[in-house]
């Protein structure tokens, strides 16, 4: 059976825009544009996901959100504004399980829904392994299934730099050493010219991502310490 998708936003290029995907992925969506009437919807219906713009007329998404909370415990993804961080809040205070800033691409909500929902899957009791995604300004890294992609374009990586990127998505935010690098790529005992080893797999990565070692967009180099991707 398809899981039932609700996407609502007021906004109606991207409401079409997000089923769209969501349709091409296979699920069934139910698409509203006028948030009452979404409201009035998932009283009577079930669905398993639903998509909410925060910034709606008459009653906003963090109302719905609310309201939807108190019969439902289904996967809730917020589409806030860029800098809206008391909306981010406040939508995870009133029970949003992860948001999504504007603008966003497509793929990246898709892959957002998708690991949303194995882990409500996985609450409720299936057996289905959950998925393990990374999301960081436009890169998604799947560990199941050993993708990446980066502003929706895939990246061919091979697994030693899939391997260390992962670390760093892993500990995002926090620096990783080039000897805990090379400690979990090679289990091998680290030697100072392995440090070497590992700059050169960080600058191929670097080339394949398109990102800068002056002004970093992705991965950092903290002098004397080891790399880190911003939290």
């Amino acid at each position: 059976m398809k899981e039932k998708i609700l996407v609502v936003d007021d906004e109606k290029e991207i409401t079409d825009l997000v089923a769209l995907y969501l349709e091409n992925e296979g699920f069934q969506v139910y698409k509203f544009y006028d948030s009452r009437e979404a409201l009035e919807y998932v009283q009577k219906k079930e669905m398993d996901l639903a998509v909410l713009d925060i910034m709606m007329p008459e009653v906003d998404g963090l109302e719905l959100c609310r309201l939807i909370r108190q019969k439902h415990t289904y996967p809730i993804i917020m589409l806030t504004a860029k800098g809206g961080e008391i909306d981010k809040i406040n939508g995870l205070t009133l029970g949003a399980d992860d948001y999504v800033t504007k603008p966003f691409l497509p793929l990246e909500l898709v892959a957002r829904v998708k690991a949303q929902l194995r882990r409500y899957k996985q609450y409720d009791g299936s057996r289905e392994k959950q998925e393990e995604v990374f999301f960081h300004k436009g890169l998604v890294l799947n560990l199941n299934t050993h993708e990446c992609t980066l502003n929706e374009r895939p990246l061919a990586l091979t697994p030693t730099e899939f391997t260390i990127l992962s670390v760093l998505c892993k500990r995002k935010g926090s620096v990783v050493s080039a000897e805990e690098l090379f400690h979990e790529v090679w289990k091998d005992e680290y030697y100072q010219k392995s440090n070497n080893t590992i700059s050169v797999h960080i600058r191929r990565l670097r080339e394949k991502m398109g990102d800068s070692f002056e002004k970093p967009k992705y991965i950092k180099t903290v002098w004397g310490c080891g790399y880190k991707i911003e939290g």
